[in-house]
């Protein structure tokens, strides 16, 4: 038997599901354990009033440290840069796509929005890079589970949301996606799009279970990603975006820093072969422009 912690979310639980499913065609016994974090039960807090670092897995990391569950399922993007010691990523999974979405009922592309239309979205690196490109929208808090968000937007609340595409394509609700921002747009965050499956570092048997699950491409492009932003001193829900993707017989990095307003973008593209250099190298570029200064600014500490 092998026990899955998960958040209860429709998302957080399918992720969860798809990974027993994944184990149980190995032949394993599966059974998942839902579990409240502090993100889940703070739902009305603006997540800058909250505080990000972990907030969506110290309960689970508690649970997984007493023993009662074996491993936990995470959005890679909620997962802090620096793990506690006891824990580590076993397996990333092969990434879907790591895009920002552009849903609306009523307008087709950002573009066609009008002056002062209510766009949702709780995310600073996504709001502040958008009033870069958009600065006559109205930006609005916009926290939630998928089911919630889409149905604030049916309801009227705002003309129009930016979420994960890969939320979005896992539980089948794109009905409304109008347009898919590239990277060099919109800069998806760290690791979005990527599952971790993180256990105790010392379980060597549910490691071994694990490792028929890793995706080497995956793990590579999270990697230079996470590093960069660990170099920028970022937590998950500072305005750092960073992707990377492999680029013929290289990987490619891009990466921005903003300011809240949009008013400045710092963007920095790098190439290698080596993950750890990739988001050093990245990081370096974008510090070397200001980009510590920008984020003191925002109270984010390196």
């Amino acid at each position: 038997m092998i026990r899955i912690g998960s958040r209860g979310s429709q998302l957080a639980l399918w992720q969860a599901e798809h990974i027993g499913a994944l184990l149980r065609e190995q032949g394993h016994e599966v059974q998942i354990t839902t579990i409240t974090t502090t993100g889940d039960r703070l739902q009305q807090v603006p997540f800058t009033r909250v505080g990000s670092k972990g907030m969506f897995t110290k309960e689970i990391e508690e649970a997984l440290a007493e023993g009662a569950i074996d491993l936990a399922v995470h959005s890679l993007k909620d997962l802090p840069t620096e793990l506690d010691a006891r824990f580590v990523i076993a397996a990333v999974t092969e990434r879907v796509d790591p895009r920002d979405v552009f849903v609306s009922l009523r307008y087709a592309a950002m573009d066609e929005l009008p002056y002062g239309a209510r766009v949702g979205t709780s995310s600073l690196r996504r709001q502040s890079q958008l009033r870069a490109g958009w600065p006559g929208v109205e930006y609005v808090e916009f926290r939630g589970n998928v089911d919630t968000r889409l149905r604030k937007l049916s309801d009227g609340q705002v003309d129009a949301a930016v979420l994960a595409a890969a939320g979005l394509d896992r539980l089948g609700r794109t009905e409304w996606v109008r347009e898919r921002f590239s990277e060099d747009v919109l800069c998806p965050a760290p690791g979005q799009g990527a599952l971790a499956i993180e256990c105790r570092e010392l379980d060597m048997r549910t490691r071994e279970v694990l490792a028929a699950l890793e995706h080497a491409e995956s793990r590579f492009a999270v990697t230079a990603e996470r590093v960069a932003l660990a170099a920028l001193g970022g937590g998950c829900q500072v305005p750092i975006g960073a992707y990377c993707r492999r680029d013929s017989d290289q990987y490619r990095i891009t990466g921005c820093v903003s300011s809240p307003d949009g008013a400045t973008v710092l963007r920095g593209e790098e190439r290698g072969t080596d993950a750890g250099a990739l988001g050093a190298a990245l990081a370096d570029s974008l510090l070397r422009q200001g980009a510590l200064q920008l984020l003191a600014q925002q109270g984010v500490a390196r």
